[in-house]
């Protein structure tokens, strides 16, 4: 796993032992430490520790000591207590120094990996409530991670840092937006930045399973399992066994499948057709849809208790309108990405206002188009406004004579203006006062005083 871990203790045996059992459990990025002295002077040099495994009787510092000292340099590293004297005394004094656990040797290396997980995941749950409060998001850990994701845009970036935090975790992640705004390529980044980045990233359409196709395709089956089984087939479950499954437009999927994936989620199994033993599920979930799943589970169409398995972080991709001041770059990198020796090709000023005017339905998909499709009718000459495609033009010619005054038209106060678009924002979130304030760009006690003023 990338998260880092520092572990310390005067016993080298013991430090030793520890760091294989991590090894072996899939983490990585772990460092051992005999001297808590030395300890100390690496977060006062202020080098990054997520984990912190401390013994608490060492020669010259306690690991009290050191927790304090860890505590004053870098509050969000998680330090978790170890030591031979089971005694609640010592056990409070930790927790009340702002450990997040203490453990008694010998260690079990299975709850140990347990409270580290958790630590991890208190970890960042606080580090996303922090980034949210921020106007700029902090830098990214793996930004080669994240290379495919071209933006500026400070929403953007938010939520890049949110989504590389739920990387470190095995939580299922559901990424919602409107179609084309680049769900797929956060799901890649996701699965890049997490610790199953060596193993396979699969992509399913949930639309195109049908009942029949399933199980079959989900789950393998053995040879003979049904007519024209003529060997064993490995599913989706077993080939991206490590890896991570991204389930693209899960909306789409029929009610009656979801109760089958639903199975598989709770209880992280299932059973191949034509096997009567259970198998292990070892994959990461990412789930995608461009449709509204609130709506959709009023509705009946989609079932509440898999909603809340998939949800176990929601990233929410803002459209192309809402996002402009990336249009530019994108621009660039669609050139570029081209592989038709265009990306040098100039553009003319008079396309900029357009391309920047117009508000993409089909959000990145669409401009990626219009950009290409010109750089060709253009075969390599400056790019005009004659090159871009008719529909665009006349749905700007429409949006224009839309935007213009009517002088007939009766004066609407600014603040019944704010309160109308305000309160649809709202509804269309589903009544989500987090989500809403994060797309109004405005604090939560901001919403929640005008949602109680109106």
């Amino acid at each position: 796993m990338l998260s880092r871990i520092l572990l310390v203790d005067d016993e080298r045996d013991f430090l030793e032992s520890l760091e294989r059992g991590l090894l072996i459990s899939g983490f990585r990025n772990i460092r051992i430490e005999s001297d808590p002295g030395k300890a100390a002077a690496l977060f006062q040099r202020g080098e990054p520790v997520d984990i912190a495994i401390l013994d608490i009787t060492m020669p010259g510092m306690s690991g009290i000591e050191l927790l304090q000292s860890i505590k004053s340099c870098s509050p969000t590293t998680e330090c978790i207590m170890v030591t031979a004297a089971d005694q609640a005394s010592l056990a409070v004094t930790c927790m009340k120094e702002g450990a997040f656990d203490y453990r008694v040797k010998p260690l079990n290396m299975e709850e140990l990996l347990v409270v580290i997980l958790k630590a991890l995941e208190r970890k960042n749950l606080l580090e996303i409530q922090r980034i949210g409060k921020q106007k700029h998001a902090s830098n990214l850990i793996h930004p080669e991670a994240f290379a495919c994701i071209k933006t500026q845009s400070p929403r953007m970036l938010h939520i890049m840092k949110e989504a590389e935090l739920h990387a470190a975790s095995k939580v299922p992640v559901l990424i919602t937006g409107e179609t084309g705004t680049g769900k797929e390529l956060l799901a890649q980044a996701i699965h890049k930045a997490s610790s199953r980045a060596s193993q396979t990233f699969t992509p399913v359409n949930m639309s195109a399973l049908t009942a029949t196709l399933f199980e079959a395709e989900f789950y393998g089956h053995a040879k003979g399992a049904f007519t024209g089984a003529v060997q064993d087939r490995k599913g989706y479950l077993e080939t991206t066994s490590g890896g991570t499954l991204f389930l693209d437009e899960i909306g789409s999927l029929p009610l009656e499948l979801q109760g089958k994936l639903l199975r598989v989620l709770q209880e992280g199994e299932y059973f191949k057709l034509g096997v009567s033993k259970p198998q292990g599920a070892d994959v990461r979930f990412i789930a995608a849809t461009n449709v509204e799943l609130d709506a959709l589970q009023e509705q009946g169409l989609f079932r509440k208790d898999l909603f809340y398995r998939l949800c176990g972080a929601w990233l929410d991709l803002p459209p192309l309108r809402e996002r402009k001041d990336d249009i530019v770059m994108l621009v660039s990198e669609f050139l570029r990405s081209h592989g038709s020796g265009h990306d040098s090709q100039d553009i003319e000023e008079p396309v900029w206002p357009l391309l920047t005017a117009y508000d993409y339905p089909g959000n990145l998909r669409e401009l990626k188009s219009i950009v290409q499709s010109a750089a060709n009718l253009a075969r390599g000459k400056s790019i005009s406004v004659h090159h871009l495609p008719a529909a665009m033009l006349a749905a700007l010619s429409t949006k224009q004579r839309a935007a213009a005054p009517n002088v007939n038209d009766p004066i609407v106060p600014l603040a019944a203006m704010e309160k109308e678009y305000i309160l649809k924002v709202y509804r269309s979130t589903g009544h989500n006062k987090i989500q809403t304030a994060r797309l109004l760009e405005i604090g939560l006690n901001t919403l929640r005083r005008k949602l109680q003023s109106y």
